[in-house]
């Protein structure tokens, strides 16, 4: 795209804005998956806009904290758990416990990084800052791997090398640059709905593509998380009115 490569002032904020969501906040994610099921897992990632959202207020210059922001994030957290309730009964698993902190240790880290990124101003355009950040991220999660003995499980096959491919074509190019490039741009209380979102998309793909079910249950779960999302976006568009 010809963008220009950050100045050598900006590479330590991108450093700590890649490794926050992508080596601590999405690395902690695949740790805690060993020992949780997917479910549960999508339950407490749902967490993410109230600890987003409850960090940023308590900055000296954050947004006011609506009743309708409030509100929508109530609500979108009661359609997750009408989707997965099902699977809280793991909580009461020891072997499960350690997987439970590791994911509330990346939702932190996730939330901590993504205001950190919205509030350090930097010049770099977002394409390229989101592309600096996943290489300084990569580079040490590989590294960390290697001194973990983890290359001495690594078998590739068609299949995982088409998932990988995926990955990087999706969820890193498209996914996570959007993702960066919606940070600046929009206020991080509406940015953090997508939590919501993400369980409606794996559901509706589960039902398309492998029979999965779905339930009246489950419609009504995501009427509900649709319903908060709406109730943010007006939160935010009387605190913008009104500013």
């Amino acid at each position: 795209m010809g963008n220009k490569l950050p100045p050598k002032k900006e590479i330590k904020h991108l450093a700590v804005v890649g490794i926050a969501l992508l080596g601590i906040g999405n690395g902690l994610v695949v740790v805690a998956e060993q020992w949780i099921p997917s479910g549960l897992t999508a339950l407490l990632m749902t967490t993410l806009p109230f600890w987003m959202v409850g960090f940023e207020s308590l900055l000296p210059k954050g947004p006011n904290f609506s009743r309708y922001i409030f509100i929508g994030l109530l609500l979108g957290l009661s359609g997750v758990f009408i989707m997965f309730g099902k699977d809280l009964q793991y909580w009461i698993q020891g072997s499960y416990l350690f997987g439970v902190f590791a994911l509330m240790g990346a939702v932190i880290a996730w939330s901590l990084g993504s205001i950190y990124s919205k509030y350090k101003k930097i010049s770099v355009h977002p394409m390229m800052g989101a592309s600096i950040q996943m290489l300084i991220a990569g580079a040490l999660q590989t590294l960390l791997g290697l001194i973990l003995g983890e290359h001495n499980n690594l078998h590739l096959t068609q299949n995982r090398v088409l998932s990988i491919a995926y990955l990087v074509i999706f969820g890193s190019i498209f996914g996570y640059a959007s993702y960066i490039y919606a940070i600046q741009h929009l206020p991080l209380s509406l940015i953090s709905t997508y939590a919501y979102i993400n369980p409606i998309i794996a559901l509706i793909l589960g039902w398309y593509i492998l029979n999965e079910d779905l339930s009246i249950n489950i419609l009504f779960a995501a009427a509900l998380i649709f319903s908060g999302v709406m109730m943010v976006q007006k939160g935010n568009f009387i605190i913008s009115s009104k500013n």
